[in-house]
């Protein structure tokens, strides 16, 4: 009975006192740790997710500079000889060469323009196949579908157009050539930042002999095919014709 008496007098442990004073510095620490946490948490999101913003904005420009670097000259039709191509500040049609998964060879009418839904400002892209057409009638038969969102406000994506002079405007129509450049801004409604970028056309106007009809119906000359027909009626050929003639009576 004394040894085993002993034995537990001797064993270690914590008393009640020790216990309580061992919870209340725990608490004390998780306490700081919560009002640390409570003070950084909120600006490390945010600039997370600033980060975020502005790498999304990037890859948008850089699809949307690559999407218009694409634009091809071609004429409307109709014997029309200037290229399909209206740019304003918010809104720019072109063709270039049909893309996406299930499209075949050809060519596309894209549009890249500002519009409202229920969510408000969006900035979308939509497309039609190319077709050639009368220039007159060219405003009621581009009727765009397959509408892509490539922003929502509060961004909003302004154009700019320069030709060879490096002189920049807000707008680019009825022109002969395409814009050697255009400038792309993407400005933060909210707090007033803006993003910009200029991508490059590569071709603004027809190649020497390259046909200038959207049908392809052109002589070796790049001219529509009626004309080299007529020119084949001109006087001169006629007048060749009557000496040719002429010498054969002789």
């Amino acid at each position: 009975m004394t040894v085993s008496a002993g034995r537990r007098n001797g064993e270690g442990g914590f008393s009640l006192i020790e216990s309580l004073v061992a919870l209340a510095l725990t608490g004390l620490v998780l306490s700081a740790l919560a009002n640390i946490t409570a003070q950084w948490l909120p600006n490390w999101n945010r600039g997370l997710d600033r980060i975020q913003r502005s790498e999304m904005i990037s890859i948008t420009l850089q699809r949307i500079a690559d999407d218009l670097a694409a634009s091809q000259y071609v004429p409307i039709g109709g014997g029309e000889t200037k290229p399909l191509f209206a740019g304003t500040e918010r809104s720019v049609i072109f063709v270039r060469t049909a893309l996406g998964p299930n499209v075949g060879p050809g060519l596309d009418v894209v549009r890249l323009s500002e519009t409202s839904d229920q969510g408000g400002l969006a900035t979308v892209r939509s497309r039609m196949s190319f077709r050639p057409m009368p220039p007159q009638q060219a405003s009621d038969r581009l009727h765009f579908a397959e509408p892509v969102l490539l922003l929502r406000a509060p961004y909003q994506l302004s154009f700019a157009y320069a030709g060879d002079d490096q002189a920049w405007q807000s707008s680019w129509q009825d022109a002969e050539k395409l814009p050697a450049k255009i400038r792309l801004t993407v400005r933060d409604s909210s707090n007033g930042r803006a993003v910009s970028t200029v991508t490059t056309i590569h071709v603004q106007t027809l190649a020497q002999g390259e046909c200038k009809q959207a049908d392809g119906k052109c002589n070796d000359n790049g001219q529509p095919a009626n004309q080299s027909g007529q020119q084949g009626n001109s006087p001169a050929a006629s007048q060749g014709g009557g000496g040719a003639g002429q010498g054969g009576s002789r």
